[in-house]
């Protein structure tokens, strides 16, 4: 229901309006005060980038800070990540993650980012906290924020938005009428718009996500998506559908779809039940850091990396090093 009210095609979003129009007024008052100095805001002593959207839902955000993470360190460069930490409930903040944290305590993304990088990920409310945590363990040249563009409190000096292509900004209101974060106009201030899918608007940067093979929670054996029997698939992510159109563009066929709400807690008595034991469970690799522990042997998730155009990707790590050198 929720996405037909947003994509404009229900008429229903007319009575959220007046709680539309004070999320608004909340989020100008709050810009105007961190603008006007009003409301104290902190600067990091190094670069500071963040990855953030306009419209609350998966747009592709992780996928991206993660291609960052992998870039920059290949050319060297020392990278720290901060998260809010959604789905989690830490006992206190900021949470440097270790290869003992679960999802419970950080949230799916930060655990994700951390799996798959390797890179120091801190999570906190308090985005400033969580930079001065990784700073007081870690010499680093540059920290990525996985979201926090509304976070004024923490002063950046590079803004990445990451669009669904597809989707776009459904019918443009702020929430709850609409998936409005904030109004289309700030693209206008931010560094560059990178398009998930879909055709990008002038001076965007396209962006696809390519799958790569099949892997299994328990073993860790790839193998190609198309080589697993009788898949069933689910997704708890931002936007489900995209997964599963990912798998359908991939020749796979489905025999059942399972879509959860984004940052959805598991459990093996939730899931067990999806699959028999001679099918195959096939879900996303967000899915599956909350699943390792508990998994069974036809468990497998598809993992995506994200892919820019070669100018595109080079002209966003010149300037995030032209950066770098500017602090040093």
């Amino acid at each position: 229901m929720i996405e037909r009210i947003w994509s404009g095609k229900s008429k229903l979003y007319l009575l959220l309006l007046p709680l539309s129009w004070l999320y608004g007024l909340i989020s100008g008052l709050r810009q105007f005060g961190y603008r006007t100095g009003l409301l104290r805001s902190w600067r990091a002593p190094l670069p500071i980038v963040v990855v953030g959207n306009l419209t609350a839902g998966g747009n592709g955000k992780t996928p991206v800070v993660i291609w960052l993470v992998e870039n920059l360190r290949q050319q060297g460069i020392h990278v720290g990540v901060v998260s809010r930490g959604y789905g989690g409930k830490s006992d206190s903040y900021p949470l440097i993650l270790d290869h003992n944290t679960t999802t419970d305590i950080a949230g799916d993304e930060p655990v994700l980012i951390f799996q798959r990088t390797g890179a120091p990920v801190a999570v906190a409310p308090d985005r400033c906290s969580a930079v001065s945590a990784l700073l007081s363990q870690h010499a680093l040249d540059v920290i990525i924020t996985d979201d926090g563009l509304q976070h004024y409190a923490l002063q950046r000096d590079i803004e990445l938005v990451v669009v669904d292509g597809i989707r776009r900004f459904g019918n443009g209101w702020w929430l709850p009428a609409g998936p409005m974060r904030e109004r289309v106009g700030r693209l206008g201030s931010v560094n560059a718009v990178i398009t998930n899918g879909g055709q990008p608007e002038h001076d965007e940067i396209p962006m696809v996500l390519k799958p790569g093979e099949a892997v299994n929670l328990i073993s860790g054996e790839r193998k190609s998506v198309l080589a697993l029997p009788t898949i069933v698939a689910m997704a708890g992510i931002g936007h489900p559908p995209r997964f599963f159109n990912t798998l359908k563009e991939l020749g796979v066929i489905t025999c059942q779809e399972y879509a959860f709400s984004d940052h959805q807690p598991y459990s093996h008595e939730l899931l067990d039940p999806l699959v028999s034991a001679e099918q195959t469970l096939l879900m996303t690799e967000k899915d599956a850091v909350k699943c390792r522990s508990f998994a069974n042997d036809n468990w497998w998730y598809l993992p995506v990396n994200a892919e820019l155009p070669a100018a595109d990707a080079e002209a966003l790590l010149n300037l995030i090093t032209a950066k770098i050198q500017q602090y040093k």
